[in-house]
């Protein structure tokens, strides 16, 4: 397991910010629950409104992405630009901070850590990855 620290999230968003700071979006979306963290910081920090559902020209986030079973869901939304901070694939119609491994299991810093192993089994057994 990899532990991602606040300190490195930080860093995440001013990186996402800056390849986002000259592009117009009619909103930002935070996929529930890991995108939330994030879609919140950039929205401070880009002074872009919060919405509930993502739509046309909106910046859609997520923490990652895995097997692409949720950002897939919104992949046809026009003009929206989407970030995750962590990609196990290479990115092609999205764009990833931080590329890793398949088997890495990361713990993000708004996750309770002591549930960890338990979280991933339950990930690994709903996606039927095991």
């Amino acid at each position: 397991m990899s532990y991602f620290t606040w300190s490195e999230f930080d860093k995440s968003v001013e990186h996402i910010a800056k390849k986002c700071n000259l592009l117009e979006f009619s909103g930002i979306y935070g996929v529930p629950r890991g995108g939330l963290c994030l879609a919140v910081a950039l929205s401070h920090k880009l002074k872009i409104n919060l919405i509930s559902e993502p739509i046309k020209n909106s910046l859609i986030v997520d923490d990652i992405y895995e097997t692409g079973y949720t950002l897939n869901t919104f992949k046809n939304i026009e003009g929206a630009k989407f970030f995750v901070i962590f990609s196990k694939n290479k990115p092609t119609w999205w764009n990833s901070v931080y590329i890793s491994k398949k088997s890495e299991w990361i713990v993000f810093p708004w996750e309770d850590s002591l549930n960890s192993q338990s979280d991933r089994n339950d990930y690994i057994k709903k996606r039927g990855l095991s």
